[in-house]
């Protein structure tokens, strides 16, 4: 059941943080003052993507695949690219992406300027929108 929802969490997750980095390239390109609406689209991608962190870690510590590690231990793991993938990478490469989405917002609030607001929020949740985008299972995704 976690499982689903992570993976119906996810398109969610995507929608809104593609949807705050386009707001803010916007905002940043057309010389926009940040409003709360702006503030608001930024919170709810940080929000969900920490719900998505949540969801992530219960998936992760209850999966098969993190069975497999224990019993294998870590150097088979990493010499194996079929359990690297979902034990390492991906998880690794998501960890990160939050950790600059929360970094970002953090960051946005201290600038002074809606430039500066809207320059962070691009350039943070775009990088992690990367990195999110790099390490989702998408065989998974189109496989039904």
């Amino acid at each position: 059941m976690t499982k689903m929802i992570h993976s119906y969490w996810a398109y969610l997750v995507l929608i809104i943080l593609i949807a705050a980095v386009v707001n803010a390239a916007i905002g940043l390109t057309s010389k926009k003052e940040f409003k709360a609406k702006d503030l608001r689209i930024s919170l709810f991608a940080l929000i969900t993507a920490h719900i998505q962190l949540i969801f992530g870690f219960i998936v992760y510590y209850t999966s098969t695949y993190y069975e497999t590690m224990r019993s294998l231990g870590m150097g088979d793991v990493m010499k194996n690219s079929e359990l690297r993938k979902p034990l390492i990478e991906h998880p690794l490469m998501i960890l990160i992406a939050i950790a600059l989405i929360t970094i970002g917002f953090s960051k946005h609030k201290k600038k002074t300027t809606d430039a500066g607001k809207f320059k962070t929020i691009s350039i943070f949740y775009g990088i992690a929108l990367l990195l999110i985008l790099a390490v989702i299972p998408w065989d998974l995704w189109f496989s039904n």
